[in-house]
């Protein structure tokens, strides 16, 4: 009998990331995080002078945040016991765009804050590896959540049965983010997206 399928992100949605990087940016390099900036690559200032981070200097900080400061990103609230609920009738799947060097960080991480699932690491858009996973699993329905709306343009366009669900779990930025136009929702909680999640897998059986 199939089963559905949750894919889901992790920063932002099931970690904290914006509030730890944010402090650990300004502790480590004096560097200011303006969490109200829908892209972060246009927030990162510096406070010596006030100047933008070059572009070319935010993926070597996001890198030694991941590599030295994952222990900072706290969970996002009730994630875990959502994906126990949402792990009792479906597969659930947690797709991260980390370099593959940070596999098994990411694996300890999770399992640390009691989250045990297949987690693939994913460079790019997420739309193809989504359709790779509907292929391989084969399921009923699928849920797809993430924070990013461009990640949802992805996976609408290379895997438009998916159901799509924006979630920003930090409020500082959520409050500055529209909804993804590509998403069939947007719930930032966890508390609140379980219904809608377990409603879609409910009408597909």
């Amino acid at each position: 009998m199939k089963r559905p399928l949750l894919i889901t992100d992790c920063d932002e949605v099931l970690l904290h990331m914006a509030g730890p990087f944010s402090q650990w940016l300004d502790e480590a390099h004096a560097i200011e995080l303006a969490l109200e900036v829908e892209d972060f690559g246009h927030g990162l200032k510096r406070r010596s002078d006030g100047r933008a981070v070059e572009a070319e200097h935010i993926w070597p900080l996001l890198e030694a945040f991941f590599t030295t400061e994952m222990h900072r990103q706290t969970l996002a609230p009730h994630a875990d016991t959502a994906l126990a609920t949402i792990s009792e009738v479906a597969d659930i799947v947690v797709l991260t765009n980390l370099t593959d060097g940070f596999h098994s960080s990411r694996i300890a991480q999770l399992d640390a804050h009691g989250i045990r699932h297949r987690v693939i690491c994913n460079q790019g858009g997420k739309g193809k590896p989504v359709a790779d996973l509907i292929a391989q699993y084969d399921p009923s329905v699928a849920v797809f959540v993430d924070d990013l709306a461009q990640h949802h343009s992805s996976v609408a366009e290379h895997a438009p049965d998916v159901w799509r669900l924006h979630m920003v779990a930090e409020p500082r930025v959520a409050a500055h983010r529209p909804k993804a136009s590509e998403a069939h929702a947007r719930i930032d909680t966890w508390h609140d997206a379980l219904p809608w999640v377990m409603a879609r897998f409910a009408d597909a059986a």
